[in-house]
């Protein structure tokens, strides 16, 4: 009895020893919640990254909103001078319509903007299926579209990807567009033209007469590539242009869509006369990046004054022309020649240079520029000057002819050939001082009339004669009418610088 007692007071003590060893001392506790802190404490990253996959997981099995539309010149999305933004959207559009409409006015697309509205679209899957159905058109002068980070497809003729017109704007970042019709290019403008900015993205055309970028606006691409598997890589149409920051452009000029001309090239300038770009100053720039033509050459301009500006930019090209100025098809005979100013800035190219007789060049080479290459060949034609900056070169490949030059002592490596100036060979190693050319006095440019208009209407892109003389088609309203809704050459930096092809490829509408 008295051992029993003895063991209940023992155990009495130590309870009451933990009692109070529990009220002085905190003993953490583990909860869901402490575990949570304490994981992201000790990794953050790990967290966040799983919780941000699961999010995009489940925003990409989210159901899309569906837009469709079937009627012939009907748009599935129409915005009207309202703004209004769709995200996570899927657009369908079939249907046909008229030519002139649709090219100018936005009929038949499947995304129009018109007076005055603002349109923003994120995260859209958008195609159509039919002719003359541009997949975003942005129309008139006020309107503005933004899209980004989404995809397009158009498959029949004369429907490009982003379509700008009248004075409208299109911003564009991140997209994937592919084209599978004739004069479909990826970025395309049309009558009254506008202003397209474009960042980051994949643009790939598959038709004849659909060179990635067709511009009768100004637009921009930066960081991007371009890829256009039969036509030009870019063509400029008239007073207006085209400038390329750090993009990687791939043509294949393999089928012509105009007999006005037998020239493979990867960028033209040119004026069609159809009265959608308005005559003056072609332009084309680009900094940087790479310009690949795995048929042809490089530049060709025709029918127009254009500037030509290229800095760091990697050159590979399929034949000896690297520049082509001379008359084609377009204007009229004995006018339709180029008159070009062409600025290369720390700049290595090779290849020919042809100019005619109804041309005229002033070549700037710059900031370290290393050309390699002769110019007229066969002889005197076009007035040609050529001035190098004191830290540039010329090496000849070939006899040159040209008017008038200006460099220093050490600029010109003759390499066996010869160079004549104004008809007299130059001496390797002297100094020259010379003056930049006029204008061919018979040029188009240089009489700055209209008055050749409509002479030679077609475009090389069209499949149908435009009017001429700045006018609306007969019989057109002003605007869109109302619709229903619902390389075997390689040079790089002297720094170290149709319708069969649905496939997404690492390499790039109109009118050739």
């Amino acid at each position: 009895m008295k051992k029993k007692i003895l063991m209940l007071m023992a155990a009495s003590m130590l309870a009451t020893n933990i009692v109070a060893c529990s009220a002085e001392t905190e003993i953490p506790v583990v909860t869901s919640e402490d575990t949570t802190e304490n994981n992201d404490s000790a990794s953050d990253s790990g967290t966040e990254a799983a919780s941000q996959e699961d999010k995009k997981d489940v925003e990409s099995h989210e159901e899309k909103t569906t837009f469709e539309n079937d009627e012939d010149g009907g748009h599935a999305i129409h915005a009207d001078g309202e703004d209004i933004s769709y995200e996570n959207i899927e657009v369908k559009k079939t249907g046909e319509s008229g030519s002139e409409e649709a090219d100018f006015y936005g009929d038949n697309a499947a995304v129009f903007a018109e007076n005055g509205a603002t349109l923003n679209i994120k995260n859209a899957e958008i195609t159509t299926d039919g002719g003359h159905a541009n997949a975003v058109f942005s129309y008139g002068e006020g309107t503005t579209v933004n899209i980004s980070d989404s995809t397009i497809r158009t498959n029949s003729n004369n429907s490009g990807g982003l379509m700008t017109t009248g004075g409208g704007t299109m911003n564009a970042e991140n997209l994937d567009i592919i084209t599978q019709g004739g004069s479909s290019a990826a970025i395309r403008s049309d009558r009254g033209g506008g202003t397209v900015n474009v960042t980051g993205g994949y643009y790939e055309t598959n038709g004849s007469g659909s060179p990635a970028i067709y511009s009768t606006a100004d637009i921009t691409v930066k960081n991007a590539e371009l890829v256009s598997n039969v036509a030009q890589g870019v063509v400029v149409e008239g007073k207006n242009s085209v400038v390329l920051d750090n993009v990687n452009l791939t043509a294949n000029n393999t089928k012509k869509n105009s007999k006005k001309s037998d020239v493979y090239q990867a960028v033209m300038l040119y004026q069609s006369m159809s009265g959608d770009a308005d005559e003056g100053t072609a332009i084309f720039k680009m900094n940087g990046g790479s310009l690949v033509n795995k048929n042809g050459g490089i530049f060709y301009v025709n029918n127009t004054t254009a500037e030509i500006d290229i800095e760091d930019v990697d050159f590979t090209y399929a034949s000896d022309d690297f520049l082509r100025i001379e008359a084609a098809g377009w204007g009229s005979e004995g006018s339709n020649g180029g008159q070009v100013t062409f600025t290369a800035t720390k700049q290595a190219f090779e290849g020919n240079t042809v100019v005619d007789n109804i041309s005229t060049l002033n070549m700037y080479l710059n900031d370290g520029t290393v050309y390699s290459g002769a110019i007229n060949t066969d002889g005197a034609a076009g007035a040609v000057y050529v001035e190098i900056s004191e830290d540039s070169t010329w090496k000849l490949t070939g006899d040159s002819y040209i008017t008038s030059l200006t460099c220093d002592e050490d600029a010109i490596d003759l390499n066996g050939f010869t160079l004549y100036v104004n008809g007299t060979a130059y001496e390797e190693g002297t100094s020259s001082t010379g003056e930049a050319v006029d204008a061919y006095k018979g040029s188009t440019s240089d009489k700055n009339t209209k008055s050749d208009k409509g002479k030679n209407d077609s475009k090389p892109d069209s499949d149908h004669a435009k009017p001429g003389n700045g006018e609306k088609p007969s019989g057109k309203p002003d605007k869109k009418p109302e619709s229903s809704e619902n390389g075997k050459k390689s040079s790089k930096n002297s720094d170290e610088k149709s319708n069969d092809s649905s496939s997404k490829k690492m390499s790039a509408d109109k009118k050739e």
